[in-house]
């Protein structure tokens, strides 16, 4: 099954009010194991991005001056996405960004009946635990130190590793290739892998030497009545 797991940032955090998405990241997985596909744009939301939002986020007026309005990329992201469920932390935000954006380019709403929400999974599995995406990396071991300021392709990444753990789990930085190196994710998406810390040790020798055959052999003769020795043994 196809699933995407995406993440978004915005101006704050209401769209009624006027707020927008800035960027969107999304993540392709098929049977819970990541492809390598992935989606991921920034937005002009054509409005003053707040301070307190730029803290959050580090996405500036300047920088996104020169990024296209999100109807401009509209079609494009509706075609990553085609009919799989949307997996996201805190759903209903996301969802509500989206289809804001969505009917503010004259294009319908995605279906609520897709959304997964990676919230209501990890409190069903923790009850009583802090259900923040650090909280829950902490949790499960997913390694988030390269996570300075919140970025949707990053936390969207982050996220898959979380909804897998979440869904039964699987060792972590396992994933499928992809050989369009155009489509891969950043370095950031190798962060996690195993198999780049992990040392090799050549194997350790493990026949006996002539020397302790010869000392094995010496002992053995010095053994009365060996079993082995009598008439009809089948040592």
């Amino acid at each position: 099954m196809r699933e995407i797991i995406f993440d978004t940032e915005t101006t704050g955090f209401d769209p009624a009010t006027g707020d927008r998405m800035v960027e969107i990241g999304c993540i392709e997985m098929v049977s819970r194991v990541m492809t390598g596909n992935h989606y991921h744009a920034y937005f002009n939301p054509q409005r003053p991005m707040p301070a307190a939002a730029e803290q959050v986020h580090g996405l500036s007026d300047r920088f996104l001056s020169d990024k296209p309005s999100f109807g401009e990329k509209a079609d494009e992201l509706l075609a990553f996405l085609g009919d799989s469920p949307l997996v996201a932390h805190n759903a209903s935000f996301d969802f509500g960004f989206l289809n804001h954006e969505l009917q503010h380019c004259g294009r319908p709403p995605v279906s609520m009946d897709r959304m997964v929400d990676t919230v209501a999974l990890a409190r069903v599995k923790n009850p009583g635990a802090k259900l923040s995406l650090d909280a829950l990396c902490t949790r499960y071991g997913i390694d988030r130190s390269h996570r300075v300021k919140h970025g949707a392709l990053l936390d969207a990444e982050l996220l898959a590793q979380l909804y897998i753990e979440l869904t039964g789990g699987r060792q972590i930085g396992l994933g499928l290739a992809d050989n369009d190196s155009s489509n891969k994710l950043t370095d950031q998406m190798d962060v996690n892998s195993v198999q780049a810390t992990k040392i090799f040790r050549p194997a350790r020798p493990h026949s006996a030497s002539a020397e302790e055959l010869a000392r094995h052999a010496e002992f053995v003769a010095k053994i009365k009545d060996a079993l082995w020795l009598q008439p009809g043994s089948t040592l």
